[in-house]
């Protein structure tokens, strides 16, 4: 009997976030990549982060540097909150 997945029933709203453009970019392709959505993978870091666990193994964080690089983004952790536009 294969292993079954436990769910948890939610409710989602959508709501109206800004993101920085290539960090953006960055995040849709690897939502993509993993074939979710980015509501999916958005979710999936932010539980993660609350319990203070890292989000991405260490595959995923070279794919996250390839799409860094293709797309340009240059930020890092140390730049967050001192964004303007």
């Amino acid at each position: 009997m294969a292993d079954q997945i436990q769910t948890k029933k939610v409710e989602r709203v959508q709501t109206g976030i800004r993101f920085e453009k290539r960090t953006l970019k960055v995040l849709k392709a690897l939502a993509e990549y993993f074939d979710i959505t980015l509501g999916d993978l958005m979710e999936g870091i932010v539980l993660h982060s609350f319990e203070g666990k890292a989000p991405f193994s260490g595959d995923t964080v070279k794919r996250i540097d390839q799409l860094k690089n293709f797309y340009g983004l240059d930020l890092t952790a140390n730049d967050s909150h001192k964004l303007v536009e």
